[in-house]
């Protein structure tokens, strides 16, 4: 009887520190559920690069469940990728009409026009060959001069309506280099490998290497409008909104306008 009793002990014992093993592994597994960041990407305009990043970091300080992942590009590249599934969560568009195309096609849930900039004209700070204002891209020394490419990339885009409008257009196109996005135009320039090229002014105020040569007047191209939307298949509609509105808030604003931009209302 003692043997048999000590046995049913025994069995207890066993039984009892499994289920603290069982209760404790699935406590951590629940903590690390708490813990666990939530990741979502945002596909934007190339121009928006530092501001974002800079936003980006200010938005880790506030909170530290998710993960804001950016995706650079030039718009148009980037309405495609979403057109054709890719796994993003918002689209911070250099134009309206890339944003647009997405809206008619359902795929955007919330918008909002967010900010504005110029398109500019600019030269490396070590060119000796200086322009003074668009009719000189023109002359027989201005050999290479880049934009983005039209089809794909907004201010390659606003770029060539502002040089048809000028009548400049058709005299440039043996000059043309054509750029997979903004940022790349601005290296094109930064180390001299272009004359001179188009950007918006927001980027060429990034870069201590090139100078503006001259606004492109304002009625030469469509207005300069970036419009920030949720994309309507987003796994994590709550995180997406979240930093959707914090990207409108007062502190990310200012940080937008010291990077150039302009604030819509």
């Amino acid at each position: 009887m003692g043997v048999r009793y000590s046995c049913y002990l025994f069995v207890c014992f066993i039984l009892i520190i499994s289920s603290g093993c069982s209760a404790s592994s699935t406590k951590h597994q629940d903590d690390d559920n708490v813990h666990k960041k939530v990741t979502i990407t945002l596909s934007a305009a190339a121009s928006l690069q530092d501001a974002l990043q800079t936003i980006r970091k200010q938005y880790d300080k506030k909170q530290t469940h998710m993960e804001v992942v950016f995706n650079f590009g030039g718009s148009g590249t980037l309405k495609q990728q979403i057109r054709e599934g890719a796994p993003v969560d918002l689209f911070f568009s250099a134009d309206e009409d890339n944003f647009r195309e997405l809206v008619d096609r359902g795929l955007i849930k919330k918008k909002k026009n967010v900010l504005g900039n110029q398109l500019v004209l600019i030269t490396s700070k070590e060119s000796s060959n200086k322009l003074h204002d668009f009719n000189k891209l023109t002359s027989p020394k201005v050999h290479r001069l880049a934009i983005g490419t039209p089809d794909s990339v907004p201010a390659g885009t606003y770029a060539k309506q502002t040089l048809t409008t000028l009548k400049l257009w058709n005299g440039l196109k043996s000059k043309m280099v054509y750029a997979k996005d903004v940022r790349q135009v601005l290296t094109y320039v930064e180390t001299t490998n272009v004359d001179a090229g188009l950007v918006y002014e927001t980027d060429a105020k990034q870069s201590d290497k090139v100078e503006i040569v001259k606004s492109a007047p304002t009625k030469t191209h469509g207005a300069i409008i970036y419009p920030l939307g949720v994309i309507k298949t987003t796994k994590h509609k709550k995180e997406a909104e979240a930093f959707f509105n914090f990207l409108q808030t007062k502190g990310a604003l200012q940080i937008f306008q010291k990077y150039g931009f302009t604030i819509l209302n």
